[in-house]
């Protein structure tokens, strides 16, 4: 089969604004990445095309449109729906492609989108509030549950999360919302910090999917108040540990996975996710989803998961790429059925 590899790499995003901050592009991918992407696919027998992203990506797909895609692009900018371009172009030329579709990847990185949609479906999320462009940060501080957290609304990869971020205090929120508000340009969401153990679950597949891995993560210096923040993922050999299987009550990991499956089910998530909780007295507060999960062969958190419990890099993809296309072989079954029932 031959599938093309979408993607947006380090360093290929135009830096327009001198004052960028320096996560600008902590979502894109390392050349290292899509290198060890691409030799799985290629040991599993297929031939793969390097697509991209934007324009280059089009003509592309328009010229010599490949059989497959397996999708990891981010898309560049600051739209909340950036994550469901490519998805959506694939649909509209009807190439299949691994992970979810347009509207979940919309959904998902709008935070307080996706928070809605999850508490609606009865999972429990932390107390908060966007602040918009035009909104005194002053004029909500009533409203919103100290300790807090604030966070860009419409990003990942901790984008904008730093260890400053967590505000005691309506003293603190205007220089912090001020602060996100210039580096993200984009809305803030404030929520109650959730004081207790975080924990980050991987799944692969569909109907239902399995639970790969549960990650607790663990500071090295015990603090009272940690925050797994951009900082820290940049430095996490030094300033963590990773513990799986977690070692939490049996109770507990049981109310995990049921919260995990939920969240998956209700944003319509397909083939790969990875879900963050934090944990108050054993009940998981949902923080996100990640549809788009890293797939640095050592780097990212899914991989190192997957890893600790017996994966390797080239099992946790091949089983990426077999859940979506069983997941196209069943949705071509059950067209043919009912086209054949009319």
């Amino acid at each position: 089969m031959r599938i093309g590899i979408t993607f947006d790499l380090k360093g290929d995003a135009p830096a327009d604004d001198p004052l960028a901050p320096d996560d600008l592009q902590e979502e894109f991918d390392s050349p290292e990445t899509i290198d060890a992407l691409a030799s799985v696919l290629r040991d599993l027998g297929h031939e793969v095309v390097l697509l991209g992203d934007g324009r280059p990506m089009l003509e592309r797909l328009l010229a010599d449109p490949p059989d497959f895609v397996f999708n990891i692009a981010e898309g560049h900018g600051v739209s909340r729906s950036r994550e469901a371009r490519v998805p959506a172009v694939l649909e509209m030329l009807d190439i299949p492609f691994t992970g979810s579709d347009p509207l979940t990847m919309a959904a998902t990185l709008d935070k307080e989108c996706a928070r809605r949609l999850v508490a609606d479906d009865g999972l429990n999320v932390p107390h908060g509030c966007v602040i918009d462009a035009d909104t005194d940060p002053r004029d909500i501080a009533s409203q919103i549950i100290f300790p807090a957290i604030a966070k860009p609304t419409w990003e990942g990869s901790s984008k904008g999360i730093r260890n400053n971020c967590l505000m005691q205090s309506g003293d603190e929120l205007v220089d912090v919302v001020e602060m996100l508000r210039r580096d993200q340009r984009q809305p803030i969401l404030v929520e109650e910090f959730i004081q207790g153990d975080e924990v980050t679950v991987g799944m692969v597949g569909n109907d239902p999917p399995a639970i790969v891995a549960m990650m607790r993560v663990i500071p090295k210096k015990p603090v009272e108040q940690f925050v797994y923040s951009l900082e820290i993922k940049r430095d996490f050999r030094r300033l963590v540990d990773y513990q799986v299987p977690p070692k939490l009550p049996p109770a507990t990991i049981r109310a995990i996975e049921r919260a995990a499956r939920t969240a998956f089910r209700a944003l319509g998530c397909r083939d790969v996710s990875r879900i963050d909780f934090r944990l108050r007295r054993g009940v998981p507060y949902f923080l996100e989803v990640n549809p788009l999960p890293g797939l640095h062969p050592r780097d990212s958190d899914l991989v190192i998961m997957a890893d600790m419990v017996g994966w390797t890099y080239a099992q946790l993809i091949e089983r990426i790429l077999s859940a979506a296309l069983d997941r196209l072989q069943t949705d071509r079954l059950t067209k043919a059925a009912v086209a054949a029932a009319l």
